[in-house]
């Protein structure tokens, strides 16, 4: 019974939330979309030219946002866009997809023949891991995510390269935030408007690799 209240719960929220009906009309595949254009706003992050992975994309609001952010004249993107995923997703234009594990070599060679030797200007990381529910094995979850992104970041981001991850309030935030300040010159949270407030949710926004 209780899990039926939660379900109908969430579907109702789901279903009443601006964004989400926000979402359809712009034809996003997620309301995630505007989690990060605000962001982007706020940091103003996009320039002609840059080169970006999307860590997680599926199923590809996000990369949507890139392409959008990045597209020049006659529809063409003005830069590289790279989404990376061990799970399907539907092909957004311009964009390359690369389906597996960003941890495996044959990935990373994948990574390497779309991006070259150029290192990145900016990854993106909206991802989070399947929730247990029990709080203590969810926050070394989310930590280790946000440890993969960071790695990931660190040897392929430029040294004024921007790293932005989602994590989540919890028993492991203060060190992943820690984490996140040894290796980067700043690094600010975030909590945009289109996270629900009753969510712990929040991004890290991190700026130029330490030495």
């Amino acid at each position: 019974m209780a899990k039926n209240k939660f379900n109908k719960a969430w579907l109702h929220d789901h279903l009443t939330d601006p964004y989400v009906k926000m979402a359809q009309k712009a034809g996003y595949r997620s309301r995630a979309a505007f989690k990060l254009k605000e962001i982007a706003q706020q940091e103003r992050l996009f320039k002609p030219g840059m080169r970006v992975v999307d860590l997680g994309s599926a199923p590809g609001s996000w990369s949507q946002v890139l392409r959008e952010e990045l597209v020049g004249p006659g529809g063409i993107i003005n830069g590289t866009i790279v989404a990376l995923d061990m799970l399907p997703m539907e092909e957004v234009a311009g964009v390359h997809f690369i389906l597996g594990d960003f941890r495996e070599e044959s990935v990373l060679q994948q990574l390497q023949e779309v991006v070259g030797d150029e290192p990145l200007d900016l990854v993106v990381s909206d991802m989070a891991p399947n929730l247990s529910g029990v709080g203590v094995a969810d926050s070394a979850r989310i930590a280790h995510v946000c440890e993969l992104a960071c790695e990931f970041a660190m040897a392929h981001l430029k040294k004024e390269g921007v790293l932005i991850t989602k994590t989540f309030h919890g028993s492991n935030y203060s060190q992943t935030v820690e984490l996140f300040k040894k290796h980067f010159r700043s690094v600010k949270p975030c909590k945009p408007k289109a996270s629900r407030d009753k969510s712990s949710e929040t991004f890290l926004v991190a700026r130029g690799l330490k030495e």
